[in-house]
């Protein structure tokens, strides 16, 4: 189930998140609204709930956040973006990661 957060996750709706993957959440930030699509299957599955409620393309970068570790992980095909800078399947530039890690932490850090 993918989850739309925009003030701070429910730990039933993180336990949710979790049906897909058991051990991590797939997440897509926006981090112009500063909000998370977290569950399912794919990064681009959060990202395409985001676009649907308005966000903009450019704005959502792919995460992962483990609830047991509190590890954010910055991996996802949807963060390469050549035209941004981005070459990589890791968010590239230390200040946006540390943006969407701290979005990250105040939506589903329990």
């Amino acid at each position: 189930m993918i989850h739309v957060i925009r003030d701070k996750a429910t730990a039933q709706q993180t336990q949710e998140m979790l049906e897909t993957l058991q051990d991590y959440i797939k997440l897509a930030v926006d981090v112009e609204q500063r909000i998370v699509a977290g569950g399912g299957g794919m990064h681009a599955d959060c990202e395409e709930v985001l676009l649907d409620e308005g966000s903009q393309q450019a704005d959502i970068w792919g995460a992962d956040w483990v609830p047991s570790t509190k590890e954010v992980r910055f991996g996802s095909l949807i963060n390469i973006r050549p035209k941004r800078g981005n070459r990589q399947m890791v968010i590239e530039n230390p200040q946006l990661r540390s943006t969407v890690e701290s979005i990250v932490r105040e939506r589903l850090e329990l």
